[in-house]
C-alpha cells in the first residue's frame, strides 16, 4: 500500500536529511494519500502511502514503537489477519482498526527473523531495530511487491522502485552486463535467472521468499519459504475434496477484497479469472457491493484467420456468458484503439525501469490498470497463477502417466470419455499419449506450444558471462525446441524463484502508478500448498481436464465456460495489426538500430540484420506469431532502453501527481 524507502549509515554517522528528502522527492511521481518520514541520527525511514484497506486510512507510517525502539515501513496487505491476531493474542477491541504494519511489527517481536514464515499476503517491509542497530525485512514468497537496495561501505539504502536510489551520491546508472546477458539468452518471459540482480550494476533486489538482515555492515539473506506440501491430501470422497477446495479458495478470494474503495477484476473467457470473479461476487453480494470487471478485446477491424479454429482472440461471447450468469457485475470491454506495443514502448520502459518481454500484452496490461483507476477501484483481482494451481490438469499428460505405469484399464476408460468430450478419435489420442508416455522411444515428438526462438545474444557476451551453462544448470532449454515433462515443469516453477519476478515487477509498478493493488487469489500460499497436495486424479476425471475447478464452480459459472474443453482464448495476437499506422516508423527505427554499433555489443549482428531485411513493407497480421518479428521487437525494446539510459531520459514526472498528502516528520 506504499512505496517504502530507507537509508542507514553503517558507520553510525548522521544521515544528512537532504539525502532522505531527495529520495522521497523522487517518489512524488506516484499518487499518494500521505507522505511521512522518520529520521533519527543514522537512520532515515520513509513511506509514500496509498490507502487501500480500511485499516490503512490515516495510518501512521513509518510507525515507531518507543518502548521497543523499533520503526517499521511496510508495503503490505496481510491476508491471514485473524490467524495472526489469535497467535499473537491481540485484544479483540484492537483487531478491527490495527493496520497491517503494526501487525507485522508484533509478529517480529514474537518470532524474530522467523516471522515471515507465518505471513500470508503480498508484502515487502523493513524494520529498523534502533536498540540493536539492526535492519530486518522480507519480501513475500512470490515477490508480489518489489524491494531494491544499494550498499557501499558507508550506507545501506532501500526502495520499492529503482530510480529514487540514484538520487544518492556516487550511485551510477551503469549497465549490469550479466543481467542483460540472461535477459537476451532466455527465450521465455523470464528476465533473469539470478533473482538478486537488476539491469543496473549498483542496484540489487531482495529475491522472493527471502528475508534480509543488516547488522555491523554485514548482509545476510535467508530463504524462508518452500512451497512443497509435507504430504499428499487423502480424503474419502470427491465431494470432500471439493468442499475443502471451496473453503480454502473462498478464503483466499475473500481476504483479497479488503478495501474501502471499489473492487475490480480482470475477466477473460476462461476458467481462472472466471472462477475468481464468481467466488468474489459471492462474497461481495453479502456486503452489498458490485464487482467491476475489465476485459481486453481486439479492435473491430481485426481478423484472425491464421491460427487454428479452436483459438479465438475475441472472447466476448464467453465473457458475457460469465457476466450474465454470475450477476452483480459492472462489465467493461476495452479495445484500446489507437494503441500499440510500438507506441507504448517508452511509457512501459518508464514504468518497468528496465527492458521487458511482454510487449504483445503491454497495451491491455497497462490499459486495464488505468481504466480501473478511473473507476476508483482499490483492488484489482486476477487469476494469473491459476494454470498451475486451481485449474491445473492436462488430460493427455495424465493419461500418458497412466499408460507409462501400465494402468491400462483406467487409461482406456478415461481416453474413451475424453474422446467423446473433445470430439477426437480415440486412436489419434492413443498415438499422441503413447509418445508422451515413452519419450525415449519417440524422440521427435512435437507438441502444441513448442516455439523456436533463435539465439539473438552476441556470442562474445554469452561466452564472457557463461550464460548458457547457467541456463542449462537451471533446466532451461536454450533452443526452445522441447517442452519438459509438465509435472517436472510445475515442480520447478514453484522451486525456482526466477519465474516470479517479471510479472510481479510490472504488477507492483502499475499498482503504484494507479493507486490500486493487483491481487491474485490463485497465487495465495494456502491455495498453492493445497493444490500441490491434491492427488492427480482430482484434476483429471471422467474425460475432463482441469476437472477440479470445473466441478467446484458448478452452479457458479455457466456451462458454456465451465465445461468448455475445445476453444481457448489467445491474447495479444493482434499486436502487428495494431502497429499498422506506425509501420513505417517501426521500420525506420529498425534501420536506425541496424546502423548503431552499440546495440551489437549485446545482439548478434548477422542474425538481427537478417531479420530486419525480412521485414515486409506493409504489415501482415500473421507476423504476430513469427518468432523473428517477436525477436526484433524485443531487440528494439532493448535498443530503446539503452538510448534512454545513455541520454538520462527516464521520465520521472510522467505519472500525474494527485492526492498528495503533506510531508509529515
Amino acid at each position: 500500500m506504499s512505496a517504502i524507502v530507507g537509508i542507514i549509515q553503517l558507520r553510525k554517522e548522521m544521515v544528512p536529511f537532504e539525502l532522505g528528502r531527495n529520495i522521497m522527492k523522487a517518489l512524488e511521481k506516484f499518487p499518494a494519500d500521505d507522505i511521512q518520514v522518520w529520521h533519527k541520527h543514522n537512520a532515515f525511514i520513509g513511506n509514500h502511502a496509498q490507502w487501500i484497506t480500511p485499516e490503512s486510512v490515516g495510518e501512521q507510517q513509518p510507525f515507531y514503537d518507543s518502548e521497543r525502539q523499533c520503526v517499521i515501513t511496510a508495503d503490505a496487505i496481510i491476508d491471514n489477519r485473524e490467524e495472526l491476531f489469535a497467535k499473537l493474542q491481540v485484544e479483540r477491541s484492537k483487531r478491527k482498526h490495527m493496520p497491517d504494519s503494526q501487525l507485522l511489527l508484533l509478529a517480529y517481536y514474537k518470532w524474530g527473523e522467523e516471522s515471515p514464515k507465518h505471513l500470508v499476503g503480498d508484502f515487502a517491509y523493513m524494520i529498523w531495530d534502533e536498540r540493536n542497530q539492526k535492519l530486518f525485512g522480507a519480501r513475500d514468497f512470490s515477490g508480489s511487491r518489489t524491494l531494491y537496495y544499494y550498499k557501499d561501505e558507508e550506507r545501506f539504502a532501500f526502495c520499492t522502485t529503482i530510480m529514487p536510489l540514484f538520487t544518492l551520491p556516487q550511485v551510477k546508472k551503469e549497465l549490469n552486463e550479466q543481467w542483460m546477458a540472461e535477459f537476451l539468452a532466455i527465450y521465455g518471459t523470464v528476465d533473469a535467472i539470478d533473482t538478486s540482480i537488476t539491469v543496473y550494476k549498483a542496484i540489487n533486489q531482495l529475491p522472493p521468499s527471502h528475508s534480509i538482515s543488516i547488522k555491523k555492515n554485514k548482509i545476510s539473506m535467508t530463504r524462508y519459504c518452500h512451497l512443497e506440501p509435507e504430504k499428499k491430501l487423502h480424503l474419502k470422497t470427491n465431494e470432500e475434496y471439493l468442499e475443502a477446495f471451496r473453503d480454502v479458495f473462498q478464503s483466499a478470494v475473500s481476504s483479497r477484497l479488503r478495501t474501502h474503495r471499489k473492487v475490480g477484476s480482470h475477466l477473460s473467457g476462461g476458467l481462472d479469472s472466471g472462477s475468481v470473479v464468481s467466488f468474489a461476487v459471492k462474497h461481495l453480494k453479502a456486503e452489498g457491493k458490485q464487482l467491476h470487471t475489465f476485459s481486453y478485446v481486439p479492435t473491430d477491424d481485426f481478423v484472425m484467420d491464421f491460427v487454428p479454429d479452436n483459438r479465438i482472440a475475441d472472447e466476448r461471447p464467453f465473457i458475457q456468458s460469465t457476466v450474465n450468469y454470475v450477476g452483480n457485475i459492472t462489465d467493461h470491454y476495452l479495445d484500446f484503439k489507437g494503441k500499440s506495443p510500438f507506441t507504448d514502448i517508452d511509457a512501459v520502459l518508464d514504468t518497468m525501469e528496465m527492458p521487458y518481454k511482454f510487449f504483445e500484452n503491454s497495451i491491455w496490461l497497462k490499459g486495464i490498470f488505468e481504466k480501473a483507476r478511473e473507476e476508483e477501484v482499490g483492488v484489482l483481482l486476477n487469476g494469473g497463477r491459476g494454470n498451475l494451481t486451481v485449474s491445473w490438469g492436462s488430460a493427455l499428460d495424465h493419461y500418458a502417466a497412466l499408460l507409462s505405469r501400465l494402468q491400462i484399464i483406467r487409461y482406456a476408460r478415461e481416453l474413451k470419455k475424453y474422446s467423446k468430450r473433445v470430439g477426437v478419435k480415440q486412436y489419434e489420442l492413443f498415438l499422441y499419449t503413447r509418445k508422451l508416455a515413452f519419450p525415449n522411444v519417440y524422440k521427435f515428438l512435437k507438441r502444441e506450444g513448442n516455439i523456436h526462438f533463435p539465439v539473438i545474444i552476441n556470442s562474445e557476451l554469452a561466452k564472457r558471462t557463461a550464460v548458457f551453462p547457467m541456463l542449462k544448470e537451471h533446466g532451461m532449454s536454450v533452443s526452445g525446441t522441447s517442452v519438459p515433462n509438465i509435472y517436472e515443469a510445475r515442480k520447478l516453477h514453484f522451486e525456482e524463484l526466477f519465474h516470479w519476478n517479471a510479472t510481479n515487477t510490472i504488477g507492483t509498478k502499475l499498482s503504484l502508478e494507479n493507486r490500486l493493488w493487483k491481487r491474485d487469489p490463485t497465487n495465495d500460499k494456502r491455495v498453492i500448498q493445497f493444490c500441490l497436495a491434491l492427488p492427480e486424479d482430482q484434476y483429471v476425471q471422467n474425460g475432463m481436464d482441469r476437472a477440479l475447478i470445473r466441478r467446484a464452480t458448478k452452479g457458479m459459472l455457466p456451462d458454456k465456460v465451465r465445461l468448455n474443453q475445445n476453444i481457448r482464448g489467445i491474447q495479444g495476437v493482434d499486436w502487428v495489426h495494431r502497429m499498422s499506422s506506425t509501420w513505417d516508423e517501426f521500420r525506420r527505427e529498425l534501420s536506425e538500430m541496424e546502423k548503431d554499433q552499440t546495440i551489437f555489443e549485446f545482439l548478434d549482428r548477422d542474425i538481427i540484420k537478417n531479420y530486419i531485411a525480412k521485414v515486409s513493407e506493409v504489415p501482415y497480421p500473421e507476423a504476430a506469431i513469427d518468432s523473428e518479428y517477436r525477436m526484433l521487437m524485443r531487440s528494439l525494446i532493448v535498443y530503446r532502453f539503452l538510448k534512454k539510459l545513455k541520454g538520462g531520459d527516464f521520465d520521472e514526472k510522467r505519472v500525474e501527481n494527485t492526492s498528495i498528502g503533506s510531508l509529515r516528520y
